[in-house]
C-alpha cells in the first residue's frame, strides 16, 4: 500500500518541546558498544470518546509505538501486566501521574497517550516522561486521517530517538532487497521493520543488486532481462524505468551521494572497471584502471572517494580510490577473500564480508584500514552488510536458519535478529537513506 503523503501535511505538534535541547539530555550514549538497554513503559493509550472504534485504535497505536522503539535495540519495553495502571481511570499528563507506580515496576521512561477518532478524523496525544524526575521529556498532538496512524506512530518515535541519542533515528527509511519468492530473483521493498513488503520488479530473470539514490526517489539495480546484465534505474513513485546501453556487463551500480550519479562495473572492452554514469545512464568518465575485476563500488558519504573489491592484489581485496587525485589504497590485509564493502553514514567505518575456513561473516574496519572487527560467528554464511541511514544498526543476509534470509543487529553485532519471514530467499539487503514525507 503507497502512503498519501499529502495527508501527511495535516499532521501537526501542538505541545511543545521541553526547554532543554537534545544534546543536553544524553540519555543513550550511541558510541558505547556495552549501551544498556532502558526500561520503557508504553501502557494502552486511552480512548478518549470512548467508542468502539476508538477503544481499539488506542491498543493499537500503544502497541505499534512498543514495537518500533524496541527494534531500535535502545529500550527494555516492558510487560504491561505487571503496570498499576488503567488506561481509561488513570491519567496520561504529567500533573495526574503517580510517578511511583511506575519507578515501582522499573519504569525510567514512560509514554503515555491518548486518541480521539470524528468524523474519520484522528488526533492522538503521545507524551514522553523521565520517571524518576517526574519530569515531562516531549509532548505532541498529531491529527489526520485514521489510514495514516503509522505515519504519525513513525513521526512521534523518530521525535523520542532525536530527543534521547541526538539523532532522528530509522522509522522513515526502507529496505529493498532480493528475493527468490516468485521462483526468479526480483527487487522488492519493505519498510524499516520488515513490514509492509511489496514487490518492485516483474522481470522474471535474475535481477539483484538494488541500491537507493540520496533522496530515495530512485532505486539502481542491475538485471539480465534483456539478455547480458544491464544497469536499470526505477522511478519509485512512477515505477516508471530505464537501462543504460553499453557493451558488455554491467553490474553493481551505487549512488553518489546527493547527485543524480552512479558508479558501475562495465566491461567495455572485457576488463571490469568502474565507471561514473548518469542517472539516465550515460558515461562521465572512467574510475579505475588496473588487470582484474574492480567491482561493487561504495561511496564515502561526502562523494569524494570510492571503496571497491579488487583482484590487483592477487586476491579479492577492498581499495580505497580519491576521485580527485586518483590515488588507491589497500584497506584490507587480513584474510585471502574480502568483498562487498559498505562506507558507514559517518564515513568512519566500512563494513565488508570475508570468507574464512569457508564461511562468511561480516567485519567492520575504520577508513584507515585498522582494528578489522568481526561481527558474526558460527551461524552459517553472514554476507552483503549494509548500514542503517544512522549508523546505529547493520543489516545483512544470512543462512543461519538455512534459507538465506535478511538479518539486521546494531553497529556493534549485538541484538542480532531476523527481518522478515517470506517464500524463498532473501538476499543483497539495502538500506535507504530516511525519506521524508
Amino acid at each position: 500500500m503507497q502512503i498519501n503523503y499529502v495527508k501527511i501535511l495535516a499532521l501537526f505538534g501542538l505541545l511543545m518541546l521541553p526547554v532543554c535541547a537534545p544534546a543536553e539530555i544524553k540519555y543513550i550514549d550511541l558510541t558505547n558498544p556495552f549501551l544498556r538497554k532502558i526500561p520503557l513503559a508504553v501502557p494502552e493509550f486511552r480512548a478518549m470518546t470512548p467508542t468502539e472504534s476508538e477503544s481499539p485504535l488506542a491498543t493499537s497505536i500503544a502497541d505499534q509505538i512498543s514495537q518500533m522503539l524496541d527494534f531500535t535495540g535502545y529500550f527494555k519495553i516492558l510487560d504491561r501486566g505487571s503496570f498499576l495502571y488503567d488506561a481509561q481511570k488513570s491519567g496520561i499528563t504529567q500533573a495526574e501521574l503517580n510517578f511511583a507506580n511506575w519507578t515501582t515496576v522499573g519504569s525510567e521512561l514512560l509514554i503515555t497517550g491518548g486518541v480521539q477518532l470524528q468524523s474519520g478524523k484522528l488526533t492522538v496525544e503521545m507524551r514522553l516522561f523521565d520517571t524518576f524526575k517526574s519530569s515531562l521529556l516531549l509532548g505532541k498532538r498529531y491529527s489526520a486521517g485514521v489510514e495514516d496512524q503509522r505515519v504519525m506512530v513513525r513521526r512521534f518515535c523518530s521525535e523520542v530517538v532525536q530527543l534521547l541519542t541526538g539523532r532522528p533515528g530509522i522509522f522513515d527509511s526502507r529496505f529493498a532487497f532480493v528475493s527468490t519468492g516468485t521462483g526468479n530473483k526480483e527487487i522488492y521493498m519493505c519498510d524499516f521493520d520488515g513490514t509492509n513488503v511489496r514487490q518492485v520488479t516483474r522481470k522474471r530473470s535474475i535481477t539483484s543488486f538494488p541500491d537507493w539514490s540520496s533522496d530515495g526517489r530512485h532505486l539502481a539495480f542491475t538485471s539480465f532481462a534483456n539478455g547480458p546484465s544491464q544497469v536499470f534505474v526505477h522511478d519509485i513513485s512512477s515505477g516508471i524505468e530505464h537501462s543504460a546501453v553499453f557493451k558488455g556487463a554491467q553490474i553493481a551500480p551505487a549512488w553518489a551521494p546527493n547527485r543524480f550519479e552512479l558508479a558501475a562495473t562495465l566491461s567495455l572492452k572485457g576488463d571490469q572497471e568502474i565507471y561514473l554514469l548518469t542517472g539516465g545512464g550515460k558515461m562521465i568518465k572512467k574510475v579505475t584502471n588496473s588487470p582484474g575485476i574492480d567491482v561493487e563500488a561504495t561511496w564515502s558519504p561526502d562523494g569524494k572517494k570510492l571503496a571497491f573489491v579488487s583482484k590487483r592484489a592477487g586476491t579479492p581485496q577492498i581499495f580505497v580510490q580519491d576521485l580527485s587525485s586518483g590515488s588507491v589504497r589497500r584497506l584490507t590485509f587480513q584474510g585471502q577473500y574480502n568483498t562487498q564493502p559498505n562506507w558507514s553514514p559517518k564515513g568512519d567505518k566500512i563494513a565488508y564480508s570475508a570468507m574464512e575456513a569457508g564461511q562468511l561473516n561480516i567485519y567492520v574496519i575504520d577508513i584507515e584500514g585498522n582494528n578489522p572487527i568481526r561481527l558474526t560467528y558460527n551461524q552459517g554464511d553472514n554476507e552483503a552488510p549494509s548500514w542503517a541511514p544512522d549508523g546505529s544498526m547493520i543489516a545483512f543476509s544470512s543462512t543461519r536458519e538455512g534459507r538465506s534470509s535478511i538479518y539486521v543487529m546494531t553497529a556493534f553485532g549485538t541484538d542480532q535478529r531476523r527481518l522478515l519471514t517470506l517464500p524463498g530467499e532473501q538476499i543483497h539487503p539495502k538500506w535507504s537513506p530516511n525519506i521524508a514525507p
